[in-house]
Parts: structure tokens; sequence; C-alpha cells
């Protein structure tokens, strides 16, 4: 008599149970924008007037942030937050993607514009329920990113300096938490520097508001380097640390008349060498990296290769230097843009349907950030804990709605690693008070 098979080829599969939560940890998220008062704040900014696809806003908006932090990439993915009783988890109503399709395609660039305002008010709202930096120093990071699209029907999309077809949106993160502060879409062809003066403007004056009172240091690289740029942050008295590039002649003669003696060893991988060094260009601080292989390898590099940045902070060179290549944390938060909040996909032809698609993006980022910092999702150590983890752990957990004794409850899986960590945060989020408005 032969065995019966209990394989894995016997398990059958329906999609029938109506209770069934796929992404139940976006009640984190959901309470954290009540407490924020976000769909109040876009009905109340965003004025679409009697465009088509125009009314309650605010509502469509959630439903395009809150299917990307549960991992959408494309505006069909938002059906997710229709099935089973995931929209009992949401405050809001969950709206189906062909109106949150026509919805992005009512925006013009003045729109876009009041969807920046709702997030620069939003990023004021979180600061002040406990997220901000405070009197602290705070370190901003700025940088462009090319965000890659295919076909040739997206407005606004052309071949830039990485011969990539797509756009060119800037954007300004915060070191210590990963924060989106300001970000912007622009034309695949536009330089870098291009509009980067308004953007700084705006940028600073958004942190004030929000509450940012201390100290700010702005960190750029050698594609932003403009005098014009630097004066701008000069009149707003914001510091700044500028890369440069090391090609052209005045530079290259100010670092060859570095003295030898003036270069500093600094800790480098092995099979190199690094030397740090200072000097003044045009009566501005120079401070200069120089780099060379050693070894085995040295006779496929034998000369210095220079890196070199302008900056008016104070300190000895070494740590200047050090501070500023830690620049390159921005671009966690560019990944996290394009794998964690769906700009790894433009959805429309539209150039300012594409611009509210990003600020959606910035938008549910940002969430992501604040219920894990207001929650205490993260050690301060983890600050920048990429949006992929915070998803498994604690935003696509899986659970069953349902009523015990007249409350509503969501059953979620036994042994689950992060469960105690979950349910302190949601008691940290439903305890911080409602941000004024």
């Amino acid at each position: 008599m032969s065995r019966v098979s209990r394989g894995i080829d016997r398990i059958a599969v329906t999609f029938d149970e109506p209770n069934l939560v796929a992404n139940a940890g976006l009640v984190l998220v959901a309470t954290m924008a009540k407490r924020l008062g976000l769909e109040a704040l876009c009905d109340a900014t965003i004025r679409l007037g009697g465009r088509v696809g125009g009314f309650r806003p605010g509502r469509k908006i959630l439903t395009l942030v809150h299917a990307m932090v549960a991992g959408a990439s494309h505006i069909d993915h938002a059906d997710m937050l229709r099935a089973g009783s995931t929209a009992a988890v949401l405050e809001h109503k969950v709206m189906a993607p062909s109106t949150l399709g026509t919805f992005l395609r009512s925006f013009t660039f003045g729109h876009v514009r009041q969807f920046e305002k709702v997030i620069g008010e939003a990023l004021q709202r979180a600061w002040t329920l406990g997220a901000g930096p405070g009197s602290s120093r705070l370190v901003v990071d700025v940088d462009s990113t090319i965000g890659e699209v295919h076909g040739k029907k997206k407005h606004g999309a052309a071949f830039g300096y990485t011969k990539v077809l797509g756009y060119h949106p800037i954007l300004a993160s915060r070191a210590d938490t990963g924060e989106i502060l300001h970000a912007r879409m622009r034309k695949g062809s536009a330089n870098t520097q291009r509009g980067v003066k308004r953007f700084v403007e705006e940028l600073v004056a958004r942190l004030r508001r929000a509450g940012a009172s201390g100290e700010i240091v702005m960190r750029f690289d050698s594609g932003f380097w403009s005098n014009e740029t630097i004066a701008v942050l000069a009149r707003l008295k914001v510091s700044y640390t500028m890369a440069v590039r090391t090609g052209t002649k005045g530079l290259a003669r100010a670092i060859e008349a570095i003295a030898e003696d003036d270069w500093a060893d600094i800790d480098y991988p092995e099979g190199g060498r690094a030397e740090v060094a200072e000097c003044t260009y045009k009566g501005r601080r120079l401070v200069v990296r120089r780099t060379r292989l050693v070894g085995p390898q040295e006779k496929l590099w034998p000369d210095w290769r220079h890196f070199a940045f302008l900056t008016d902070l104070t300190g000895p060179a070494v740590e200047v230097d050090a501070f500023h290549r830690r620049h390159a944390t921005v671009e966690l938060c560019i990944d996290d843009l394009k794998e964690g909040a769906g700009l790894d996909h433009c959805p429309s032809g539209s150039f300012a349907a594409n611009g509210a698609w990003l600020c959606c993006g910035v938008l549910a980022h940002n969430l992501m950030r604040w219920t894990a910092a207001l929650g205490h999702l993260v050690e301060r150590d983890e600050a920048l804990i990429v949006a992929r983890t915070l998803r498994t752990r604690y935003f696509a957990v899986p659970a069953r709605l349902v009523n015990r004794s007249g409350r509503p409850t969501l059953r979620m899986p036994t042994r689950w690693p992060w469960a105690e960590r979950f349910t302190a945060a949601l008691a940290d989020v439903r305890a911080v008070a409602f941000a004024p408005t």
C-alpha cells in the first residue's frame, strides 16, 4: 500500500479570506499620518479646483503613500490595499488605481508646489512632536540622481550627462535620520546646478520654520560647485563643505604649492595610502585628500590622485575631511526612494504628474522615518536603517482582523521576531499628541 503524499504539491490555494490583512503593520504608519493630520492638510493645501480627479486629494495621496510604504512601485500596486480587510487598518478611504492615475494627471506645475508645501508643513509637525533636531547641529546632504525611464512619451525625460534617458531630480536629506527634507523633479537634461540657488533658499527657510534653530551645515559634491551657491549659503548663515573639480589650472597650482611636510596620513584600506592637507584658494579654505596605491599594485597607478573641497568649517583638516566624506550616506536615502518608495518608476507621461509621484515617495519615505523615530523602532545608531528592513520587520507583517468582545483585533503570527518592539512602537505612536494645525 503506497504512502499518501503530504508534500508541497498537495497544498491547495484559495483566495477567500475576507478578514486577512496582508500588510497589517501599516497601522503604525497610518496612526502617525493621523497624528500629523495629513489628510486634512492635503485637502486644505492642494487646491485642484474643478479639475477631473481633483476632489478630496488627501485620501488619494495617502492611498499612494501607504501603498509605497508597503512596497508599491506602480499605481496598480495600490490595489493591494483594497484586498481582504487591509483598508480597515487605514484611517482614510482607499481609492482605486484608475482614480489615482486620473488624480495624478490633474496636477500642474503650481499644484506640485502646493504638494511641496504639504511636505514642509508635515516636516514641521513631525519635528514639533519630537523628531526634530531642535537647537542641535543639523547636517544636510544635497545631491541629485537619475530616474531612468523607458519610452518616448515621458514629458521632460531626456538624455543627460549619464547618457541615460530619464529625469534628474534634486534632493536634500538629513544626515542623522535619513529624512528627505526637500526634493524637486527636474528634466533629464537639467545641469546638476540648475535651480540649486532657489532650492537652497527654500530648503533653509523650511528648516527654520520647522524648528531647526541651531547650526546648519550642508554638504555638496563637485557637481554643485558654484561661487553663487557659496554666496547664498553665506547670506543665509549656513556652513558648508563643497567638493571641487581638481582638474582646473588654478586649483592644480594651489595643490602643487602645498609643502610635503603639511600632508598628514589618514586611515586607508590595505593596498593604498591617503594623506590630507589644506591651503587657501581664492580666500577660502581648501582641504585636499590625496590617495595612491602601494605595494604590487603601485605600478598600475603610481601617481597621487587628488580630491578637494572648499569649506568654512573650522577644526583639523583630517577631521573636516572625514566629516565631508560622510556625505556619501545620501546615497542610502536615494536607494530608499528608488527601491523603497516608488521612485524607481515614474508612472505618467505628464511631467507634473511625475513631480507629484516624487512628492508621494518623499512623504512615504519620511512617514517611515518619523514612525521609526517617534515609535522607537530603531536605536539611535540604527537611524539610517534601510526602508526594506523596516518594511520586512514591521510594515509588511500579515494579520487576521477579528472581533474580540466588540474590539477589532489584529491577530499577528506567533513567534514573530520583532513582535515586542512592534507592540511597544504602536503604543508609543498612539501616545503621541496630535500635531497643532
